[in-house]
């Protein structure tokens, strides 16, 4: 379990996260924290079991996207923010492949039993390296087009998990 836990992957799904976002919404109120933390979410979980679990399964995602849906309602402000969870959740299938294995993507439906298998990003080992380096220039690029070497927009981000191009 361990030696999945070192060749799990971090700055990939942050970056595929966070740009993911950014290109579709660019709605600079988005919660860019929750999502990167969401986006890891699924392994971080799924990682404790030792093997693939509920997770990688998009009906979890679903799920989570209802119950925040359903728990929100009325209050824009809340669910506006919490949406991030079920985004990163999704994003994090995505980027990680795990549609590849149906059994697991469409748990419960394709069968009650989870498969006993390692994470999509620990079964890639070593090919996660490549993917790894492309997170951490996504994170770098990301760091320098919001100018989060400033202070006020990095305290800004901090605190709200805004990204904006101007203040």
């Amino acid at each position: 379990m361990l030696f999945g836990f070192i060749n799990a992957m971090f700055f990939w799904f942050i970056a595929t996260a966070i740009w993911s976002v950014w290109f579709v919404f660019r709605d600079p109120k988005f919660d860019y924290r929750l999502v990167a933390i969401a986006a890891l979410v699924p392994d971080l979980v799924d990682g404790l079991r030792g093997s693939i679990g509920p997770l990688h399964s998009v009906v979890t995602s679903i799920v989570v996207l209802f119950v925040i849906m359903v728990a929100t309602a009325g209050r824009k402000p809340s669910r506006q923010r919490l949406l991030a969870i079920p985004i990163g959740m999704f994003i994090h299938l995505i980027f990680d492949g795990a549609f590849s294995n149906a059994e697991t993507f469409w748990w419960p439906f394709m069968g009650a039993k989870l498969i006993n298998e390692p994470l999509p990003s620990v079964e890639r080992g070593i090919l996660n390296l490549p993917l790894e380096i492309v997170g951490i220039f996504g994170c770098v690029i990301a760091w320098r087009y919001f100018s989060l070497a400033e202070k006020s927009r990095r305290t800004n981000f901090i605190k709200t998990g805004s990204l904006k191009r101007d203040l």
